[in-house]
């Protein structure tokens, strides 16, 4: 009795909830593709510009005025070539830390960083694409049995007594349908887009991080301190600890 009276409301929330995962699935493609569009027209102008540099101090001032996912993580690089990543009440001891390490561990932690930012919202169409059938299939289902319990309350069981009420409720099913295949197939299509520009971020950290190899991990904007004058520093101090 409870399934055939709410049967005219169930059915019709499954279909309008369907609806709704339809317009935020052909919507966050459509937002997508603006954002991977936006950040590949970025890394291309900030590509062309920094790798056409004459110096090294002439590329961080091109990264400190450019924008994108390329631009941030050189703008993450140069913060460590630059000794900018340790607070200034470190200095002494951040010397004495290989700055490779640290200019490799800060090129892949802000790939992370942009990864997470391009990844936004492909959680929401896998959840899309493997919940859908099964809203619509709830929804079939509902439909059905409230069309037994009034062909068992009426005792009509003609095919115009059937037809209709199950007809309508397979609609579901198939809106379930309908609205999963577009939202794996869109799932998909980001995620290859997604892969491929965090390849191509790769590429580029990996390049950046060879050309602040050449250049001994120093920037002409921030004079680092040699290797000699640590162990001369080191020198002093275990004489002075000696001393004491």
């Amino acid at each position: 009795m409870l399934s055939s009276n709410l049967t005219p409301y169930v059915v019709p929330a499954v279909l309008w909830c369907l609806i709704i995962l339809s317009v935020i699935t052909w919507a966050l493609l459509v937002i997508k593709l603006v954002q991977f569009g936006r950040a590949r027209a970025l890394d291309k102008r900030f590509q062309k510009s920094f790798w056409t540099a004459d110096s090294i101090e002439q590329g961080e001032s091109i990264t400190d005025n450019s924008s994108g996912p390329m631009a941030d993580i050189a703008k993450a690089g140069f913060a460590v070539i630059t000794g900018r990543d340790i607070a200034p009440g470190n200095k002494n001891l951040a010397h004495q830390i290989d700055r490779g390490e640290r200019l490799e561990r800060a090129l892949r932690q802000q790939i992370e960083r942009e990864r997470r930012s391009l990844e936004g919202g492909l959680a929401v169409l896998a959840s899309f694409g493997s919940t859908a059938p099964f809203i619509g299939l709830f929804g079939t289902v509902w439909g059905i049995m409230g069309a037994l319990v009034s062909i068992g309350e009426t005792g009509s069981t003609g095919l115009q007594a059937v037809a209709g009420p199950v007809g309508h409720a397979l609609i579901a099913t198939g809106m379930g349908i309908a609205v999963a295949v577009p939202a794996v197939l869109i799932y998909n299509f980001l995620v290859r887009r997604l892969k491929a520009g965090v390849h191509s971020m790769n590429d580029f950290a990996h390049d950046f991080y060879a050309l602040c190899q050449q250049s001994g991990f120093q920037s002409g904007n921030a004079p680092v301190m040699r290797q000699s004058d640590l162990k001369d520093n080191a020198t002093v101090g275990q004489k002075t600890h000696a001393t004491a």
